[in-house]
């Protein structure tokens, strides 16, 4: 299993980044990213001691480890600069916390980070056909998460995912040891948002695909 969005301490998850990578790796992941919620107040913070933590520590964990930031609560207009520099800053992987039904999130931030170039889109709520549409053009990755509250409109993503032929990735986006689900309940959400078997087998492999041209950046 792969997992593409998570939080550390950094941000406001429970965990310290080593025993997330640990609890990560003893529920059955292979990679994990870390990408703690981020706005230009603390991006160059947490990706400075983020990817200190991944080159010392990294090699000496049981998960294989991509250090990147979840852009969150941004002003749309920001964002496709800030997906910029966060690369320059670091980032393997940039993630943009979407127009999620359950949080505030300003108008305009899915088709901003679409634009942008964003590697994925969080919790995108309930993402407009042209967004759907331009995602699948731009190859960013749209999310069906396993999280409660943002996971109301997976059913939705997906249909608008298959209609237009996005692609999908699974993510825990885990704040706590307990989000780490495992790969029998990411099937079961996956079923229960309407994806097809070979869907969710799709949208794992769309998640490997992204990590190992990751660690191949890394090197």
């Amino acid at each position: 299993m792969i997992d593409l969005h998570t939080h550390t301490t950094f941000s406001d998850g429970e965990l310290i980044p080593a025993e997330l990578v640990r609890r990560a790796a003893k529920a059955g992941y292979k990679g994990l990213a870390i990408t703690d919620h981020a706005d230009p107040s603390n991006m160059y913070h947490i990706l400075e001691n983020l990817r200190r933590f991944a080159d010392e520590t990294g090699p000496y964990l049981d998960c294989n480890l991509a250090v990147g930031v979840e852009l969150t609560h941004c002003p749309p207009a920001l964002i496709p600069g800030l997906i910029i520099e966060a690369r320059r800053a670091g980032a393997m992987l940039v993630v943009v916390h979407g127009e999620t039904i359950v949080e505030p999130v300003a108008r305009g931030t899915n088709l901003a980070a679409i634009e942008g170039g964003a590697d994925v889109l969080a919790h995108p709520g309930l993402i407009t056909e042209q967004e759907a549409a331009l995602a699948a053009e731009k190859g960013v990755c749209l999310e069906i998460t396993t999280r409660k509250g943002h996971s109301l409109t997976n059913g939705h993503v997906a249909v608008l995912a298959r209609k237009f032929k996005a692609k999908l990735v699974i993510d825990n986006d885990a704040h706590a040891p307990g989000d780490l689900v495992s790969q029998d309940m990411r099937r079961m959400i996956g079923l229960g948002c309407g994806l097809k078997p070979e869907e969710i087998q799709q949208a794992e492999k769309n998640a490997e695909a992204i990590f190992q041209k990751l660690l191949h950046k890394k090197v």
